[in-house]
């Protein structure tokens, strides 16, 4: 199974990375004329990138997916919504600190605003945003709220946020919104959900276990937004 699999990924791989590639060669050809060396460089990284998804991505099919659907079947045996929440918060904000790509971000605003926006800062903020947004989730599992009562109430007061909030944090907000929802997050914890929608009686895992990644991309938003109000308000 695992090398089934993983001959499956790499060709999902390749096929995603070689269109970069052959730009890159083309643009270089044609345009840049960088040195071999720089050349050399950047299919060495794109080699080791491809590799290092590969492997990320066999673990995800092979032990994240099983292991949150399990995960999620177990928990949903304990009858217990407010426990469900609590877990689902930590679950939430411990595979926010896990995410490549959150780190990327937190690094990469700090840099930008010259030590500004800590990255620390920007990492805890997140982490909390989307643990307590999984945890909402949890719990419109488990009670059965209907999603439009989180989503709608949450959109529009990151609208509202908008115009009370620092502006350097606006396009921050936004973008991570997306960040956020990174593999880590959408694969563990959309199969956790999943396995808990599963396991109650009376739910839907279609209706029920779907529309927790709108959730955890509106969580960064309203999240960093709150704290660019904080912010501006202390200037």
């Amino acid at each position: 199974m695992i090398f089934r699999e993983l001959w499956s990924i790499t060709g999902e791989v390749v096929q995603a990375l070689l269109p970069l590639v052959i730009f890159f060669l083309l643009f270089q050809f044609f345009y840049a004329r960088r040195p071999w060396s720089f050349v050399r460089q950047v299919l060495t990284g794109t080699a080791l990138a491809a590799a290092g998804l590969i492997l990320f991505l066999l673990g995800v099919q092979v032990g994240f997916l099983p292991a949150g659907e399990e995960m999620g079947a177990a928990l949903a045996g304990l009858d217990r919504p407010f426990l469900l929440m609590g877990l689902g918060f930590a679950f939430g904000l411990l595979a926010t600190i896990a995410e490549p790509a959150v780190w990327v971000l937190c690094g990469q605003v700090e840099r930008a605003s010259g030590g500004y926006i800590p990255e620390k800062l920007i990492l805890i903020v997140l982490s909390l945003g989307v643990g307590v947004f999984v945890a909402l989730g949890m719990g419109r599992v488990s009670l059965g709220w209907p999603l439009y009562y989180l989503l709608l109430p949450g959109y529009i007061l990151a609208i509202i946020l908008i115009f009370f909030s620092n502006p350097t944090f606006i396009a921050v907000a936004f973008d991570a919104g997306a960040v956020v929802t990174g593999p880590m997050i959408v694969t563990f914890v959309m199969a956790l959900v999943l396995g808990v929608a599963g396991a109650i009686e009376g739910r839907d895992p279609v209706l029920d276990g779907f529309g927790l990644v709108a959730m955890v991309a509106l969580a960064p938003i309203l999240a960093v937004l709150i704290l660019g109000f904080f912010f501006k308000e202390k200037e």
